[in-house]
């Protein structure tokens, strides 16, 4: 009964993802076609800001090519990412479509010959005077489809970065005036609230955010180099030596002093807001990608910073626009990509939360807002981006979570964590190169 059971499912989530294909599919031009009709393929939710964006973008788009007839499909990030090569191998191709970020997805498509090479528009449109520096990385690849360096095969809109979050009522009460504008004043104000029997940061070690505390010690210490040959291997990075190691100490010690709790293992990371919405802690350390649902649902007063004294901070671009090298309009999908890095829709995005590459946060009203935007600007300004510390291997992600747990439980120690680390990262290296 159980097999059969097994069986059946299996039968209809294949005729599900049969039919989910189908359905985008039918929205495509053929393969080298001069069609009018232009096919975009998307992902976002349309709550989003970069939806929003584009949906001005589609608007613009209209009144400039009045004889073109605009298809805007939303699929899934699942769908390109499982089903990209087939989808893009066959002779139905949309025109332009939002690829996943990163050697395993966008890397892949392009190293098979899947995604066309932008360089010449790059240069031609000036796509690198709005994209540049760490938020450029991830939208190149080399020949192998590894990020970080070789041709440019997609566009971001926008990035992300790591948030502090702080409750400004709590603050205040406990004798603190401003948000700290230094890590030695933003450690005095941790231990103030441990002092007065509160738990300063939200925290969970089932979510990420110790994950981001960790990797965000790590980043406040390292130069753009060490942060680059480990995420794009290059060269021999010693993740047993500094940054990540005195990163991991650092860590360790925040620990022992009580500034993110303990029992972090079980916690997920949807707890962890709520704890700091409930105002049980006043500290929280969350994407970016979480403004909107913390601004709808915050009922005290609440600002944002970013990790003050760092060198880096954890963050990135976003997913990228691509040209499949099969795809019918191509001089229209380039002017489509052009069109969403235009001051207006990435205006949109910003009004909207979002954090455009190439938005002017003079323009936004609403004060949260506009101080993300500004945060995130002066870190895109200043190349500060560290990328995310699960990007360079396979597995890396379960293997620092895992780490993240036995550190916040106190099972392990950040000199064993790290020696570990750096036996993972030489190993899974040598398999990929």
């Amino acid at each position: 009964m159980k097999r059969t059971t097994r069986r059946l499912w299996r039968l209809v989530a294949g005729l599900i993802a049969i039919g989910l294909t189908t359905s985008v599919l039918t929205g495509c031009s053929n393969a080298g076609s001069s069609s009018k009709t232009f096919t975009i393929w998307q992902y976002e939710a349309s709550s989003s800001a970069q939806y929003k964006g584009w949906k001005e973008a589609v608007s613009i788009f209209e009144k400039k090519h009045p004889d073109v007839n605009v298809k805007f499909v939303t699929t899934s990030f699942g769908n390109i990412q499982k089903n990209g090569k087939l989808l893009l191998s066959g002779n139905k191709v949309p025109d332009v479509l939002e690829v996943n970020k990163g050697g395993a997805d966008a890397g892949q498509l392009a190293s098979q010959g899947l995604l066309e090479n932008l360089n010449d528009q790059v240069e031609k449109r000036g796509w690198d005077e709005k994209i540049k520096g760490s938020v450029a990385s991830l939208a190149k690849y080399d020949s192998d489809g590894n990020a970080g360096s070789g041709n440019w095969y997609g566009i971001p809109n926008i990035g992300e970065f790591i948030v502090w979050f702080y409750n400004k009522d709590m603050f205040a009460k406990a004798g603190i005036t401003n948000p700290p504008t230094t890590r030695a004043e933003l450690e005095s104000d941790m231990q103030k609230f441990v002092d007065q029997g509160t738990t300063p940061l939200a925290s969970s070690a089932n979510g990420f955010g110790a994950l981001w505390t960790w990797y965000s010690l790590v980043s406040a210490g390292a130069t753009r180099d060490q942060i680059d040959d480990f995420m794009f291997l290059k060269g021999s990075p010693n993740v047993d030596a500094a940054p990540w190691s005195t990163g991991t100490k650092q860590f360790q010690d925040w620990i022992d002093k009580g500034y993110l709790g303990t029992r972090l293992a079980s916690v997920t990371g949807d707890q962890m807001d709520q704890a700091w919405l409930s105002q049980k802690n006043p500290l929280l350390l969350e994407d970016s990608n979480a403004f909107s649902n913390v601004k709808a649902s915050a009922k005290f007063n609440w600002g944002t910073f970013a990790l003050p004294d760092a060198k880096l901070n954890v963050g990135s671009s976003g997913h990228l626009w691509a040209v499949p090298t099969k795809s019918g309009n191509k001089e229209l999908a380039y002017d489509w990509i052009s069109t969403t890095l235009s001051p207006q829709v990435q205006n949109v995005m910003a009004k909207n939360a979002g954090l455009p590459l190439a938005g002017d946060p003079s323009v936004i009203t609403d004060p949260q807002i506009k101080a993300l935007n500004q945060q995130f600007q002066t870190l895109v300004d200043g190349d500060k981006l560290s990328y995310f510390p699960d990007y360079p291997l396979p597995g890396l992600l379960d293997f620092q979570q895992s780490g993240m747990q036995s550190l916040t439980n106190k099972s392990t120690t950040a000199a064993a964590f790290s020696k570990s680390f750096q036996q993972f990262y030489t190993k899974g290296k040598a398999q990929l190169q």
